[in-house]
């Protein structure tokens, strides 16, 4: 039987986060290479400069609650994607092993029924991806564009409020932080939906792998040869543990600051559009934001109960033996 490729339904994902610098050759390792100097200006200038320049404007306009909130709704938001980076790079040797090892025999499915059982797996993981895309999208076109669909680029707004150490509002300065943080905002959003996805995708893994699991046991009675296949479905059970600890110690973390962010930005952007005119560019760009939040923690809660009831049904199984 053809050889499964599980890396074939988020080739798309790898693609983006290697666009970003965060997808090395190799086996994760940062050398001194071309790529390497790449990542370290994209993600240091772009994403967490780009975070860095509004985190310092917060100590600026935290005396103006309206002005304050105005920083904050997106700045935890950014703040978060820098320790998502943060703890990305620390476990990118992890995360290269882990889908490298989806590759070994103990994870391929064994036939062809088992191959349609993980399908919809990978087709609802393709789904929410690009469904999580369209906010996202949507969002960032809209930062980038309403000071100019509102006419306050006259008046040198710019997308983000944010510190700069000179006048952003002569030229051709304003151009350039203007240009600065359209850049900053697609590389933070990149960086964002893609380890997302890749969270979701891991879980989206596991819950095949109990699928395929679940079918190995159910196939025992009266097959032949039992003693070798309940040992085969024990070593595939061991490689699972392992391979779903070690997906916990890549996002646990990422996953309880996701909630928190959430909680805090999505509050925050209510309020937000409750002061802005209604209906105006901002408005709408707050929107699409504020839609970005709950489909980030669907991606989440949804795969993670799916990886919850397919174990439910492997404790159901073995105890009809």
């Amino acid at each position: 039987m053809k050889k499964f490729d599980w890396k074939a339904a988020t080739r798309i994902n790898t693609l983006m986060l290697k666009s970003v610098g965060l997808w090395p050759e190799g086996d994760g390792t940062y050398n001194f290479n071309t790529y390497t100097i790449y990542a370290v200006i994209s993600i240091n200038l772009f994403v967490n400069g780009h975070t860095f320049f509004q985190v310092m404007n917060i100590f600026f306009v935290y005396s103006n609650l309206e002005a304050l909130t105005a920083t904050i709704f997106i700045t935890a938001s950014e703040v978060l994607v820098s320790v998502k980076v943060y703890n990305y790079v620390q476990n990118i040797k992890l995360l290269k092993k882990l889908k490298n090892d989806l590759d070994t025999d103990i994870f391929q499915p064994t036939n062809e029924a088992q191959i349609l059982l993980i399908e919809p797996h990978l087709k609802m993981w393709k789904a929410t991806y690009f469904a999580f895309c369209i906010p996202s999208t949507a969002a960032v076109v809209l930062f980038a564009a309403f000071p100019i669909l509102d006419q306050t680029i006259k008046e040198y707004r710019l997308p983000f409020s944010a510190w700069y150490p000179y006048n952003t509002k002569i030229s051709p300065l304003y151009e350039i932080t203007y240009l600065y943080q359209v850049i900053g905002i697609l590389f933070t959003a990149i960086v964002n939906l893609n380890t997302d996805a890749l969270i979701s995708a891991l879980m989206m893994y596991v819950a095949a792998q109990c699928d395929i699991l679940c079918d190995e046991l159910r196939n025992l009675t009266g097959s032949e040869n039992i003693h070798e296949k309940i040992i085969i479905c024990v070593r595939r059970h061991q490689a699972m543990l392992s391979f779903a600890a070690g997906c916990n110690q890549f996002f646990d973390f990422i996953v309880l600051g996701q909630f928190v962010t959430s909680v805090i930005s999505n509050a925050l952007t209510m309020f937000q559009l409750t002061v802005v005119e209604a209906f105006s560019s901002e408005f709408y760009t707050l929107f699409f934001f504020a839609a970005c939040i709950p489909t980030q923690l669907f991606l989440y809660c949804w795969f993670g109960n799916e990886v919850d009831l397919k174990v439910r049904n492997i404790i159901n199984i073995w105890k009809m033996f």
